[in-house]
């Protein structure tokens, strides 16, 4: 939010500079992310001065133009050449200088030494818009006979430089979404700090109602979305445009002027914090303001010209006929203000801030008034804020008050009551403030105090305070006023002993495969865990029965809590691969969530959901490329695998006590699946399916690898990595060639293998796989290796051939196998 420093010198009077100011914002908690020095006037009138028209002479080739000698104050006269048909000699006159820069809008040009129909020119006399100061382009600016040539034109039009704070509001800091609102922390910082300070703003006792000419009448009838709605008559305005004053402020936060009234409006919004809106008074059919819903599916066009169909909880300002305007988010089409507005009506209201959030994210609008109304405004400034803008309006575009104030407030706002224990201040800010602290800042940022006893006092805070009602708030306010920095660190450290339980365990082991991976060249990834419900939409895999959705969105593409890491990774590889880096390898650590509603139960509200742990692994793109030593290799799904035994491996996890199967889903084209022997699901690992990688426009295959890792870290409970000495006695590697059926996996082998021989059978590798002529029809022929060690003795044949008879048995009898 744009805050000026000479506007928030209007509330609060101090004698910091901007840099001082923006530094003492930052420490009370709002923070100033930066100071701009600018000016109402783009370029500030650099290089313009006033100059005196000595001669004037028609020019001999132009029928419109003038050939001027001008006097700038210093030196000799400068030729210019001038088109305006008002330039006379004698004029005081408004000159942009050689190397002056003029600005229209965004495009800026450079005043240089030309030549206008064959006469040289030095210069320009300038009109009002010209130099900004207006919108004429009748003519040259004329000035007053006693005009000093060669005076600066940004000193005679008193054009000052100001200072932009761009201040960073929290959500919960509803209350500071103004200048005025800025200022009262200020003052709040300048009197904790010693320094003499006073907060004030405008008086609004000249407010008096004119007439009964135009009597509105307002009925309320959701008085839930509406608690409070006040509203006043202008008859006879003129609706033009504003003063320089009034664009400029606007212009200076970064607002665009558009007519008075609706600048008044702007101006009180940005000024205190409650927005208004202005209607034309002879569009509110039957003389009456009713503040409802309407029917499902209403159609409504806002000021943007575009037709929305209304919800049943749409809150709604409307005439006796048809709504005007989205309480408190936008305004419709055919109710504001134009420039034949004569009569007006002025809101001035407080919206339930749920309803103005919810209406504003099912239309996906968001508006200066909605940013406000939906953190929650003050509901007892509305007439002030009122009072005020009647006031300007009259000021600024006359006409006269014609009714009362209709003031629909039934049941009032009351102030917060906090209890505030001083031992408890003491506390949680870890020092002894004097009591006389404790009161001098909560009296300053306008909380009262009710009673005081020696241990605490009880406060009334305002209801604008929307943050604050609690004691640990009020602490927190004490807290950033005293000072953070003011606060010493204490010298001693008390703490007491603790025992590393099953979560510290697990970090352990995610910090050693963090960096096994990234060892191997993984990168780390980390994603939001709000995803987009479409990802699941027709997934058989991820249901969207199972998916946890959220109450209040963002946006339809933060909708739904993720299922899997897989999408958020593929939204990364899409990135990267967008701009020339699609050789990856990521993984990331991060919770899934589901939701089964046959769990569903009224008493314990979260028996229905749960939450994993899970670590996804990403490889796509090339292994291996532009290398003097290799030639370009594509990455493959049994890199990956590699990737995920290593992982089993170093975590302890017995390939015995796993069972490694095929899986078929809509995720994969061609995968593996890992569960443990009891059912439980470790790992899914393969090619991700080309329907998938289509949909986030990645040409390079993805392989995927997701772990179960809250199920990983129970299979390895009673696991132990331990250091084994090598052993002294050689291996011996045996070779069968088996017949099998084609559908037989070499994981089913393995298994068996492992089955049979468990203590001295060390590996089991295929390394040759052989389909076609000279087979049965159905079969295939699988090269096997086993590898045989004894650590305690050299093997015998005896005992190999033992080994080996017995394997050969088992694989005959559970697989049909027959060696060739």
């Amino acid at each position: 939010m744009n805050i000026s420093y000479n506007w928030l010198k209007e509330y609060v009077n101090f004698d910091l500079t901007p840099d001082e100011v923006a530094e003492a914002l930052t420490s009370i908690g709002l923070e100033t992310g930066g100071v701009e020095e600018v000016q109402t006037i783009k370029g500030g009138l650099e290089g313009i001065v006033i100059g005196e028209v000595l001669t004037c002479e028609p020019h001999p080739n132009s029928d419109h133009m003038h050939v001027t000698t001008v006097n700038l104050g210093q030196g000799e006269p400068v030729q210019i050449v001038c088109g305006a048909a008002n330039v006379a000699a004698g004029q005081k006159v408004v000159v942009a200088t050689l190397g002056t820069k003029l600005y229209d809008g965004e495009e800026c040009f450079t005043i240089k030494k030309s030549k206008l129909r064959g006469v040289e020119s030095m210069g320009m006399i300038c009109a009002e818009d010209e130099i900004g100061i207006g919108t004429s382009h009748e003519g040259i600016i004329v000035l007053p006979a006693d005009a000093v040539p060669g005076t600066p034109a940004k000193d005679y039009f008193n054009i000052k430089s100001e200072y932009v704070l761009e201040v960073d509001i929290t959500p919960n800091r509803a209350d500071a979404c103004s200048h005025y609102g800025v200022a009262r922390d200020l003052y709040a910082y300048l009197i904790q700090n010693g320094k003499q300070a006073t907060l004030k703003r405008p008086s609004v006792e000249a407010f008096k109602v004119d007439n009964h000419d135009l009597d509105i009448d307002v009925e309320v009838e959701n008085t839930e979305a509406c608690p409070r709605y006040a509203g006043v008559s202008i008859k006879g305005v003129t609706v033009k445009e504003s003063p320089e004053w009034l664009q400029n402020k606007l212009r200076l936060i970064g607002v665009r002027p558009i007519n008075n009234i609706v600048d008044i409006t702007n101006y009180i919004l940005h000024a205190y914090g409650q927005p208004l809106h202005c209607f034309d008074a002879d569009k509110i059919k039957g003389g009456k303001i009713v503040v409802k819903t309407v029917a499902e599916g209403t159609a409504f066009v806002t000021l943007d010209e575009v037709e929305r169909k209304l919800s049943d909880r749409d809150l709604m300002i409307c005439n006796t006929e048809e709504p005007m305007c989205i309480a408190g988010v936008f305004g419709g089409l055919d109710s504001g203000t134009t420039e034949q507005t004569v009569d007006v009506f002025l809101e001035s209201a407080y919206f339930n801030p749920t309803w103005v959030r919810k209406t504003a994210r099912r239309h996906g609008l968001s508006t200066d008034s909605s940013f406000r109304f939906e953190r929650g405004i003050d509901p007892n400034g509305t007439i002030y804020a009122l009072k005020e803008a009647a006031l300007l309006v009259q000021e600024l575009a006359g006409g006269t008050i014609s009714s009362e104030i209709k003031d629909n407030y039934p049941a009032p706002t009351a102030d917060f009551t906090v209890e505030l224990n001083y031992e408890k201040v003491h506390s949680l800010i870890g020092k002894t403030l004097p009591v006389e602290t404790i009161k001098s800042i909560v009296t300053s940022l306008e909380m009262k105090i009710v009673n005081e006893t020696p241990e605490g006092l009880t406060l009334q805070v305002p209801p604008y305070r929307v943050d604050v009602q609690r004691d640990c708030d009020v602490v927190e306010d004490i807290l950033r006023i005293y000072g953070y920095n003011n606060v010493e660190i204490p010298t001693t450290l008390k703490s007491s002993l603790t025992t590393k339980g099953e979560v510290d365990y697990s970090q352990k082991l995610q910090n050693l495969i963090s960096e096994q991976l990234v060892g191997c060249g993984f990168n780390e990834i980390l994603n939001n865990s709000l995803t987009a419900a479409a990802y699941y939409e027709a997934s058989e895999t991820y249901k969207n029965e199972n998916l946890v959705y959220l109450m209040n969105p963002l946006s339809n593409d933060l909708n739904v809590m993720r299922q899997t890491l897989l999408f958020g990774g593929l939204e990364s590889i899409q990135h990267n691969a967008n701009r020339k880096n699609a050789d990856l390898k990521f993984f990331e650590f991060g919770n899934c969530y589901f939701y089964n509603a046959e769990k569903k139960n009224p008493e314990k509200v979260l028996a229905a959901y749960t939450e994993e742990y899970h670590l996804g692994l990403w490889v796509t793109g090339k292994r291996v490329s532009n290398s003097w030593a290799h030639p370009d290799e594509n990455s493959n799904v049994y890199e990956l695998k590699a990737y995920v035994l290593n992982i089993f491996t170093r975590l302890g996890l017995s390939f015995g006590n796993v069972v490694f199967g095929n899986l078929t889903n809509d995720i994969y084209s061609t995968a593996i699946s890992v569960h443990t022997r009891g059912g439980k699901l470790l790992a899914t690992f393969g090619i991700i399916s080309k329907k998938i990688q289509k949909a986030f426009d990645i040409d390079n295959e993805v392989y995927y690898a997701e772990i179960n890792w809250k199920e990983l870290m129970k299979a390895i409970k009673s696991a132990k990595v331990n250091f084994k000495e090598l052993s002294k006695f050689p291996a011996v590697k045996r070779d069968l060639a088996l017949l099998i059926d084609k559908n037989v996996q070499f994981a089913e082998i393995e298994k068996i293998a492992y089955e049979t021989e468990k203590k001295l059978l060390k590996e089991v590798e295929l390394f040759d796989v052989y389909e076609g002529k000279n087979l049965e029809a159905g079969k295939k022929s699988y090269a096997v290796s086993f590898l045989l060690q004894d650590e305690s003795a050299t093997l015998n044949d005896k005992q190999i051939d033992k080994i080996m008879s017995k394997l050969i048995a088992n694989l005959e009898n559970k697989l049909g196998a027959k060696l060739r």
